[in-house]
């Protein structure tokens, strides 16, 4: 007979991984950005990392979510910039 230890810590770390996602579920929130402000644009991203902090912080140490706010954090950031980009580039041919 072997004994398998560390499940209760992974039970833990999964249902821990459930509320966090649990509390994506929905709308996130809203930013808004000057396309021509660097400083608008920096400021919406700051604040999209805040509102991801807000609901992942609790689950900060759980090794499943981590990974998953800084993956979040870095796609926010990639899609803000990329629809300022378009917007810039759609005044300019307007």
């Amino acid at each position: 007979m072997f004994k398998i230890s560390g499940l209760d810590q992974l039970s833990r770390q999964l249902t821990d991984a459930k509320k966090a996602l649990e509390s994506l579920d929905g709308e996130l929130g809203t930013v808004s950005i000057d396309p021509d402000d660097p400083a608008s644009i920096e400021a919406a991203i700051q604040n999209m990392e805040a509102i991801i902090d807000e609901r992942l912080g609790p689950y900060a140490s759980n090794p499943i979510i981590a990974p998953l706010a800084e993956s979040m954090k870095e796609k926010y950031r990639e899609s803000i910039v990329d629809r300022a980009a378009a917007a810039r580039i759609q005044s300019e041919g307007e």
